[in-house]
């Protein structure tokens, strides 16, 4: 998802779409450990009763954790730019997965003043980002319990990624672009920071007089302002990954409306990219709408996008509210971030080895709209990618398995748009776009494995599929035709 000045970085950003127009006219972070602040210190090994450090992948070990599984987070959270400070107070509902004596939230610096589970105080320990928690109480399996959280500091966004560079909770002049792809959650607030993960989100973000705190789903009650400061108030009501979460705020000029067959769409732009603002929402609605024919029903409640002045050099499709940072988004990347509604946000991955299920999908969509307005056919468009020689880099990285040290390779996105156009040209267009609907509703609001979107293939088209993906995805070198 990017304009044409951005395709230059597509091997370091995430949800970097190719640049139709152009392409066809040139033929773990070493964070500081936190300073403990409880009074239990960590022990050095684990237990039956110890939730797991990560949740399992095996790419990212330590991100999110294990022994419970989260329903629901409910933020209030207040920010001031002037000094860059963050007040949270983070209640996170939960059920437990296995009998849990002690478990792990995931966390990157703030000092922690309390935590409470089941409303008694619990004692913790820091770690790197890890934020250990022992009840006063053990949970029992199966048993619902909600934790909360109450900490302040500066947020500290991950710098210097070779996956995306700076990404998280990133202060801006007026406020902060907040886009957490792949594991930045954990830079604002207290979470199982990993997309195996999937929960409802409330948001109460109180910000000065004057700014606009922008979050995922829609505004539950108008915004209160009282002593200079003004209070929004959010719901995310669908099951949503942490990455995916945002409160990007700052000065705003908004468009509200819906689209053409009713979806509430919400627009915001900086006041500097105001003359983009009329594009952004009528395009916005137009592709929801197209998508919706195409993929099938829209799986939100509202749609929208956001413009800010940050120079990110990446986009991110936070649900319901993509992020453009720092330019004007064309067709082409709003049809990228918009598709990433059905494919990586309703659909998620259980793991960041699937990626190209995310990437690969937006960036057909990409092709599939340029069809669509009457421009490059996406056989034109593989066509024009084909032709890359033997030795192109793009070869030598099967996209079936991301590589946890550069997840937003070219041929996740490229080489996993054209194994879906391989896959069109196998098993023909009625057979095909039956699939992408089936795909979507199949899983809608759950999680999906690159093994079941090849089981989904075969038994829709009743073809045996294995050679084409294996050549596509998981073999090394440029397939054959």
């Amino acid at each position: 998802m990017r304009s044409a000045l951005l395709v230059l970085l597509l091997g370091a950003v995430a949800c970097a779409p190719s640049n139709v127009d152009a392409l066809l006219s040139a033929n773990a972070d070493g964070d500081a450990t936190p300073t403990a602040t409880a009074q239990t210190p960590a022990p050095t090994r684990s237990g039956q009763e110890w939730g797991a450090r990560g949740i399992g992948d095996p790419d990212f070990p330590l991100d999110g954790n294990g022994g419970y599984d989260v329903s629901r987070y409910r933020l209030k959270m207040g920010y001031d730019p002037a000094t860059k400070h963050l007040t949270g107070n983070v209640s996170i509902e939960a059920k437990a997965t296995q009998s849990l004596r002690r478990f792990n939230l995931d966390l990157k610096g703030f000092d922690v003043g309390k935590v409470s589970v089941a409303g008694k105080p619990a004692t913790f320990t820091r770690s790197g980002d890890e934020l250990s928690v022992t009840p006063a109480a053990p949970l029992a399996k199966g048993g619902p319990f909600t934790v909360t959280v109450t900490y302040e500091g500066v947020p500290q966004p991950v710098k210097d990624s070779s996956n995306l560079g700076t990404y998280g909770f990133i202060p801006t002049t007026d406020g902060a672009y907040v886009t957490c792809q792949p594991n930045g959650a954990k830079t604002w607030f207290p979470s199982n920071d990993h997309p195996a993960d999937k929960a409802r989100f409330d948001f109460e973000l109180t910000v000065p007089e004057g700014l606009t705190a922008l979050a995922n789903g829609e505004l539950t009650k108008k915004p209160v302002t009282s002593g200079g400061k003004t209070t929004f108030t959010w719901s995310e009501r669908h099951p949503m990954v942490t990455y995916l979460a945002t409160m990007t705020l700052g000065k705003f000029e908004l468009r509200e409306g819906r689209t053409a067959k009713g979806v509430p769409n919400l627009a915001a732009v900086d006041p500097k990219y105001r003359s983009t603002l009329a594009n952004l929402h009528t395009v916005t609605g137009e592709i929801t709408d197209h998508w919706s024919t195409v993929f099938g029903p829209y799986p939100f409640s509202s749609t929208g996008g956001v413009v800010d002045d940050f120079a990110a050099g990446y986009a991110l499709e936070n649900q319901t509210k993509p992020m453009y940072g720092g330019f004007k988004p064309d067709e082409s990347i709003i049809a990228h971030e918009l598709a990433h509604q059905w494919y990586g946000d309703s659909l998620s991955i259980k793991r960041w080895k699937d990626l190209w299920l995310n990437e690969g999908f937006a960036t057909y969509a990409e092709w599939l709209w340029s069809e669509h307005r009457g421009r490059a056919s996406a056989q034109s468009l593989f066509d024009t990618y084909y032709a890359k020689p033997a030795g192109n880099a793009m070869w030598a990285y099967p996209p079936g398995q991301a590589k946890p040290n550069d997840l937003f390779n070219e041929s996740v996105y490229i080489r996993g748009a054209m194994t879906l156009h391989a896959l069109r040209t196998a098993v023909g267009d009625t057979a095909f776009f039956t699939l992408l609907k089936e795909w979507a509703q199949d899983h809608k609001y759950g999680h999906v494995t690159t093994p079941e979107f090849v089981a989904l293939a075969e038994k829709t088209s009743g073809k045996q599929l294995d050679q084409l993906f294996d050549a596509w995805l998981f073999n090394k070198g440029k397939p054959a035709l």
